[in-house]
């Protein structure tokens, strides 16, 4: 089943809170993103029954190797686009809010190209009025 944006994000905030607190509860997910509580549950229902996280006894959300691969895959788009923004001299804010639109829409060719041109581009100095 395809996963749309939402679930993406769901993923991507799964493996954020995970690498910052080791361990991540649906109510986690809720504060991270903004979301309530009831709408975090029927995400998590959706992730669980489509085989992408599994949550275990004491309520942590664990990610499937499928979940993790997709989480993974987003949250290094968003970091790379993030920061390819903020070196083109968009402010950090700003930078990571576009890198969230844009990390869902841009084609796994476009990202692959613009990764390797971001890695081997030297940084431009500003230009001086």
């Amino acid at each position: 089943m395809a996963l749309h944006e939402s679930g993406e994000d769901y993923l991507e905030a799964i493996l954020v809170l995970h690498q910052q607190n080791g361990h991540v509860r649906s109510i986690d997910v809720a504060q991270h993103l903004g979301f309530s509580k009831p709408s975090i549950s029927r995400a998590m229902s959706i992730l669980r029954a489509n085989g992408y996280i599994t949550t275990e006894k004491d309520g942590r959300l664990e990610l499937t190797e499928s979940g993790l691969q997709i989480a993974q895959e987003i949250y290094e788009r968003h970091q790379l686009l993030t920061d390819w923004l903020i070196r083109l001299g968009v402010s950090p804010k700003t930078a990571a809010e576009d890198a969230c639109k844009i990390e869902h829409d841009i084609s796994p060719e476009t990202f692959r190209c613009l990764k390797a041109h971001v890695r081997t581009a030297p940084l431009q100095p500003e230009e001086t009025a």
